[in-house]
């Protein structure tokens, strides 16, 4: 039964959902998000890069870095849900989270110049391993402290290293305390008289590849952030601070397939090492299952009219025969697909119990993307349900 999913989505502050890139990670945090505004609360999602149908569903074409509110009129045609309601959606943009980090922390409008004019600046903002990783992290620290959001869903970014996201506020600080940085931040140009070897040696590499301009770009871009490295260090110890507290879950999402069975264990214990727990296992595309009798029924049904069909096909009309063959075929296949949901959601079981995820929710392998609101709330639906009857073909989760 996954009450916990629900109770996730209707009583938890922020929701965090990682996997590996490809499982339907998206969707499950635009998912939640629904779930919990047709519950009456006021949720946001924070996603990275959406697939245009999903970006296009949510109004996020052209939106940008800030947050919009989805008109009720689309995710509530019925108007059942409560009054209090409702569903706001945002696109990171890294590039504008860095500016505006930057117009923040800047002591007046020249210093935040001369950082967001520099050239290594621009070549770094978007583009320097692990930015997308903190950027999406400052969102969600920006959000949570402008209030307003009874939830917000992070949908963490698709990354080759699992959990980066978790480590950034911490790959900040190590970067504040480098000791390369602090000498590169020293108020005049005598750094290179005082500073040791490791940053001479550093500058010199630099000047090598780029030239003595570029040198000139990285030393005047680290004396423009003079002043500002504590409001960035106080930043990222919130951020910390945030990620573990009580209000916030972490939901893994992955797919029956073994080689994301096996990421979705790795991040479950990259989790660990940085003490947090799964509150909760989604798996995405699982082939429909029945309860233990339902399913031995159905099983057995299939296979007996699968052999009735193969056996009456030789003296049959040729026409007839061909139908009835391929009607044998068909069924044969449905017995194979009943039969390996309920091995997969087996096996599946006893990941969520390896793992420690104390909600595992299945949604069943789907025809086509979600293009629309009835299909992402369907998706929802299943999110909630108690994951023991999957129905026939609906909108895909892609």
């Amino acid at each position: 039964m996954t009450e916990d999913l629900w109770r996730l989505a209707t009583e938890r502050h922020v929701v965090v959902c990682c996997g590996t890139g490809g499982v339907g990670k998206t969707t499950v945090s635009a998912s939640l998000a629904l779930a919990a505004a047709r519950a009456g609360r006021d949720a946001l999602v924070v996603t990275i890069d959406p697939a245009k149908r999903l970006a296009d569903t949510l109004g996020l074409r052209g939106i940008g870095n800030v947050s919009h509110e989805v008109p009720r009129s689309l995710w509530d045609p019925t108007a059942h849900a409560p009054p209090e309601g409702r569903l706001s959606a945002l696109m990171l943009d890294t590039r504008s989270t860095f500016d505006a980090l930057v117009r923040k922390h800047a002591a007046d409008e020249d210093q935040a110049r001369r950082i967001l004019e520099n050239r290594f600046y621009h070549n770094i903002a978007g583009a320097l391993s692990g930015t997308q990783e903190y950027m999406a992290m400052e969102k969600l620290h920006e959000v949570h402290a402008e209030g307003g959001y009874d939830l917000i869903v992070v949908d963490t970014p698709p990354t080759r290293h699992a959990l980066d996201f978790l480590d950034a506020p911490a790959r900040l600080l190590r970067l504040l305390d480098n000791r390369i940085f602090r000498f590169l931040m020293l108020p005049t140009r005598t750094y290179l008289r005082v500073a040791g070897l490791a940053v001479q040696g550093f500058l010199r590499t630099i000047g090598k590849v780029l030239g003595t301009e570029a040198i000139d770009d990285i030393v005047a871009f680290f004396r423009a952030f003079e002043g500002m490295e504590a409001g960035f260090r106080s930043r990222a110890t919130e951020v910390t601070a945030l990620l573990a507290d009580p209000g916030t879950a972490f939901v893994l999402v992955t797919s029956p397939r073994r080689d994301s069975v096996q990421e979705a264990e790795f991040f479950a214990e990259r989790l660990r090492d940085s003490a947090y727990s799964v509150a909760a296992l989604v798996v995405n595309r699982v082939h429909p299952s029945f309860d233990a009798s339902g399913g031995a029924l159905a099983v057995a049904g299939l296979r007996t009219r699968s052999s009735d069909l193969d056996a009456l096909a030789p003296d049959a009309d040729p026409d007839v025969a061909v139908a009835a063959r391929r009607l044998a075929l068909r069924y044969a296949d449905l017995a194979d697909d009943v039969d390996r949901g309920a091995r997969e959601r087996a096996q599946l079981a006893h990941v969520a119990l390896r793992i420690g995820a104390h909600a595992v929710a299945y949604v069943p392998a789907l025809t086509h993307d979600v293009v629309d609101f009835e299909a992402l709330a369907r998706v929802a639906d299943h999110l909630l349900d108690d994951g023991t009857v999957d129905g026939g073909p609906e909108p895909g989760t892609d």
